[in-house]
């Protein structure tokens, strides 16, 4: 039987099929809406990413200080992570010249950073344990820097390493079937499996959204960022509200 303090329900989803549809398309709205923005609206990085960064830090502020799970209110604080990912990366990998290797080892130096305290002062980095403001603040910056790197990841495999948007996505892609594997196959924590594939759907999403919005002579399909990002938010939107998600349960 369950103690009072195990039936205590966190704010953020269960971690089913529906999540992981719903998250990649939000790391790839992330991508097209990032770039319409800083892009397509001349804006720039740095500028997008204040922008998005007061979204993110709106989104989350509300997030926190709700008092139950509201899947909207998630997911909405979902997306200003990937957005704000997005500028930011392109603007520590582009405008401070870093570029896509220095980026992306920054990025997940401070990612690994932030999984370590939050594992060193609450015990446990599960998501089923997110049921408190401290642990909430742990998880949000948590996915702020998974977002940010899946960026500079995605572009660095697609233009670096050379395999292009569509190799980019195969590679993720493939990746993410094996932690898929892995997680029903083996005895690998499910935690540390959850986080890998949590990380990996952003550089997907990073690959993807490219290939949507890139021209045709870069290997992408020139499709509107506009209308590609407002095809994916109608998706998000339209699997939110169709497809039932039930709260993480601490204990589950």
């Amino acid at each position: 039987m369950k103690t009072k303090e195990q039936e205590i329900i966190s704010k953020v989803p269960e971690v089913t099929l529906i999540f992981w549809i719903i998250k990649i398309l939000a790391t790839t709205l992330g991508e097209t809406g990032g770039d319409a923005v800083s892009m397509s609206m001349n804006l720039g990085y740095l500028v997008s990413t204040g922008i998005f960064a007061a979204i993110f830090l709106f989104s989350v502020i509300a997030q926190v200080s709700a008092k139950k799970f509201h899947p909207v209110l998630y997911w909405t604080t979902i997306i200003a992570t990937t957005t704000v990912g997005t500028t930011l990366a392109d603007l520590v990998d582009r405008s401070f010249g870093i570029g896509y290797a220095g980026g992306t080892t920054i990025l997940l130096t401070l990612l690994l950073a932030s999984l370590f305290l939050w594992h060193r002062a609450l015990g446990s980095i599960a998501v089923d344990t997110v049921c408190s403001p401290e642990s909430e603040m742990f998880y949000w910056v948590t996915i702020m820097f998974s977002q940010t790197l899946g960026t500079a990841l995605g572009d660095w495999t697609a233009d670096t390493a050379g395999l292009g948007y569509s190799g980019g996505a195969i590679l993720f892609g493939a990746m993410l079937a094996v932690i898929a594997v892995a997680y029903y196959r083996t005895t690998i924590s499910s935690t540390a499996l959850f986080w890998a594939a949590f990380i990996l759907t952003r550089p997907l999403g990073a690959v993807v959204g490219d290939f949507l919005d890139k021209p045709i002579g870069k290997g992408g399909l020139d499709l509107s960022r506009y209308s590609a990002s407002a095809t994916l938010l109608v998706l998000i939107i339209l699997s939110i509200f169709i497809f039932s998600q039930k709260p993480a349960k601490r204990g589950h």
